[in-house]
């Protein structure tokens, strides 16, 4: 496997950035969490068109469900 550029360094986070990572990962997401980055998700991997906005997308996920 080819050696990736970022993962050879010897930086370290500092210990604000270690407190605020552990904070977070021991609270569960809200659905409100979940749906606003499905729509985030949505629009960045959208095709770039000026008729698609981050609003057009939260529309269209109010009526497209998983079965």
């Amino acid at each position: 496997m080819a050696e990736r550029k970022q993962f050879n360094t010897n930086l370290t986070a500092s210990t604000e950035l270690t407190e605020l990572l552990r904070a977070a990962s021991s609270k569960p997401a809200t659905e409100d969490e979940l749906r606003e980055q499905r729509v985030s998700f949505a629009f960045g991997n959208a095709p770039e068109n000026e008729l698609i906005t981050k609003d057009s997308v939260r529309l269209a996920s109010l009526n497209i469900r998983l079965k």
